[in-house]
């Protein structure tokens, strides 16, 4: 299973309204956070992870609820593939989402910013609806449906490949180039792998960071910025990118071809992003006018 989550130290909790069908979002180092209840337990503060394939707990709040033990799985984050102990969840509610036993990961809560992450396996098969101007979140069960739904007048409509329940948007360039797109709420930063980086052009040199993940490993990576990016129609001038060999990509058969990570700090500056996985398709309402994109 894959993690692809960039995590900062958890600073503090946050309390959190009962779940309903809107969901007033949180916010962690730009990543959102929902209100999720395990059991008759809760409401604790979950991230939103869309580039993760498996929902994970913190290992603090698995002790704390006395969740049982489960096998130890291999799990891919972005440093790397290690082996990860699991606990069973009963039951999880989010939104209108109930989810059957999950058996997932326990990680620590610092590495993780969060008391856990929703993964695909917890969102597949709905339709994700991000307001950042209202703060809001939808999460709806998404019907498979034979034709694209009407665009309003302010979205641009991207359709997208799948590839391990990731959605994987191929309508996106680099100088006219193609480059493969997936978004991932999960990360507060937008990543870039190694074939993307020797196609740009930068000014000056780039900015070593240290990023933690969500395991606990660190990954350097260089922080620069590219001229323009277009994703769907929309062109990202100045997009902050960090690049690195992350596990991810090979993980999802990206090495060699061009690829972006795309993070809350790019996500954010539309005014509302819709991903629908079961119809494979991503709806972006054109960025808000202090955005770095420009329809």
């Amino acid at each position: 299973m894959t993690l692809a989550a960039l995590a900062l130290p958890l600073t503090g909790q946050t309390a959190v309204p009962a779940p309903t069908g809107d969901l007033v979002m949180g916010v962690t180092d730009q990543r959102m956070t929902v209100p999720v209840t395990i059991g008759d337990a809760g409401p604790f503060a979950f991230i939103i992870d869309t580039g993760a394939e498996r929902t994970v707990i913190a290992r603090e709040l698995a002790t704390t609820l006395g969740l049982a033990r489960g096998r130890i799985v291999r799990v891919t984050a972005m440093t790397g593939t290690s082996n990860v102990g699991t606990v069973t969840i009963p039951s999880l509610n989010v939104s209108t989402i109930t989810s059957p036993p999950i058996e997932a990961p326990a990680l620590e809560a610092i590495n993780l910013g969060a008391q856990g992450m929703l993964g695909i396996d917890t969102l597949r098969g709905h339709s994700l609806v991000i307001d950042f101007e209202a703060n809001r979140m939808t999460l709806t069960p998404s019907a498979k449906r034979l034709r694209r739904a009407p665009a309003r007048a302010d979205d641009i409509v991207v359709r997208a490949k799948s590839y391990l329940g990731q959605l994987i948007v191929t309508d996106a360039h680099y100088r006219g180039q193609r480059i493969r797109v997936i978004l991932d709420t999960g990360s507060s930063v937008t990543m870039g792998n190694a074939a993307l980086r020797k196609r740009i052009r930068t000014q000056g040199p780039a900015q070593q960071i240290s990023l933690r993940s969500v395991t606990g490993g660190l990954l350097l990576a260089d922080y620069t910025q590219v001229e323009r990016v277009e994703v769907g129609g929309v062109a990202f001038e100045n997009l902050p990118v960090a690049f690195a060999d992350a596990a991810p990509f090979r993980r999802f058969g990206l090495t060699d071809k061009p690829a972006l990570l795309l993070g809350m700090d790019a996500m954010n500056l539309f005014r509302r992003v819709e991903i629908d996985f079961a119809n494979r398709e991503v709806r972006f309402s054109k960025p808000r006018t202090d955005s770095r994109g420009g329809s």
